[in-house]
């Protein structure tokens, strides 16, 4: 349940209370595809980095290591050692970005498995019940993505069948939730807003799949490429039509001038791998703007990464040893960075909500969205 605590225009300050912790908001959740953050980062280092939410991947863990597995060790928060909230995404972002051959039809969608070319169908059903076998604190709805820009005609098409499948799935998990073999009776279900950059199937949209009265209600399909611009424009024009008492996440942003836009346009909740990928090839957050850590003149620098940032990896390294570490191809060079990096986006998270209870996001956004998307 979203209790909104305070407002400053759109901007929303809240508490996301769930089954299994609540969750102040603005919020990040960090990405654990596989159940794990890549870069050599443990659930419990997710802790020291006050990560609220881990996100891990329907799809992924259904092909590998099988949700029937992870039911059978308890569900995905004792496998991976988390005991915080997760939300398990849908499985739908994947099925149409990496498998290699589909069909889709109205019961569902035909696919070959990117990892071992096998066939798997997956439906709104399907996706339920893998979500459910997960255990997960938050499941998505099993919705269509559509490449962007797409004909309108399609589009249309596509988000009439997205609502669809959200009915079926609100249908599944209802019945799933009353199991008694069921790992989380309480799993909530978000629904997902599609229909491209047309303004008219957004709203549209929007106002079907609140009429389901949800747990909460994502916009989805952004980020996938199109110009910022056309990205807050979506947002200015479906915000207006998600119920203000549901807590509203924006799926795969962002940097940290998205967030921080998106924050002012009234959106709760976010995801994206962007900081430990990265991380991963050594650009880093820092609250001057992005540092390339391959950069020459950091050879012999032995200031922290950010003085400005009291994280593991600025707290006991320098500039100078961290570019050592990448251009040597250490494995601990990822983890440190990583591990920074997520520390910067949960700091910026907890940046913004002192902001908002202060009343001076607006100061806040000013100062920082431009500077911290720029690069050193």
């Amino acid at each position: 349940m979203y209790h909104l605590l305070k407002q400053e225009e759109k901007a929303r300050r809240g508490e996301f209370h769930t089954v299994h912790g609540i969750v102040q908001t603005p919020a990040f959740m960090n990405v654990g595809t596989s159940a794990a953050i890549k870069g050599g980062i443990s659930s419990h280092d997710l802790v020291d980095l006050k990560c609220q939410v881990e996100l891990c991947n329907t799809y992924h863990l259904h092909v590998r290591p099988g949700d029937e597995l992870i039911y059978r060790r308890g569900g995905l928060r004792p496998f991976m050692g988390w005991k915080g909230p997760v939300l398990t995404d849908s499985g739908g972002f994947q099925v149409f970005s990496l498998a290699k051959l589909r069909k889709i039809k109205e019961e569902g969608v035909q696919f070959q498995s990117h990892v071992d070319g096998r066939r798997i169908f997956m439906s709104p059903e399907i996706s339920m019940q893998i979500q459910s076998h997960l255990g997960s604190t938050i499941a998505m709805a099993f919705d269509e993505c559509v490449e962007n820009p797409a004909p309108y005609a399609y589009s249309k098409a596509s988000c009439e069948r997205t609502t669809r499948w959200l009915q079926r799935c609100k249908k599944e998990m209802e019945r799933l939730n009353q199991l008694p073999e069921t790992l989380n009776p309480h799993q909530l279900l978000f629904g997902i807003n599609q229909g491209c950059t047309f303004e008219d199937l957004r709203i549209r949209h929007m106002q079907e799949i609140a009429a389901l009265d949800l747990d909460g209600y994502a916009i989805g399909g952004l980020a996938v490429g199109e110009p910022k611009e056309e990205m807050y424009r979506i947002i200015e024009a479906v915000e207006p039509h998600m119920p203000a008492g549901k807590i509203r996440y924006l799926m795969g942003v962002g940097t940290p001038s998205n967030i921080i836009e998106a924050v002012a346009r009234g959106v709760d909740l976010f995801d994206c791998v962007m900081p430990s990928r990265n991380a991963r090839h050594g650009h880093l957050n820092t609250w001057s703007g992005i540092r390339n850590i391959f950069n020459a003149k950091y050879a012999e620098d032995d200031r922290p990464l950010d003085e400005e940032c009291d994280c593991p990896t600025c707290r006991n390294y320098s500039r100078a040893y961290l570019r050592h570490l990448f251009k040597a191809n250490e494995l601990l060079a990822m983890r440190l960075g990583v591990m920074h990096n997520l520390w910067f986006y949960n700091t910026l998270m907890e940046k913004i909500r002192e902001a908002l209870d202060e009343g001076r996001f607006a100061a806040f956004r000013a100062q920082y969205s431009e500077l911290l998307d720029q690069r050193i």
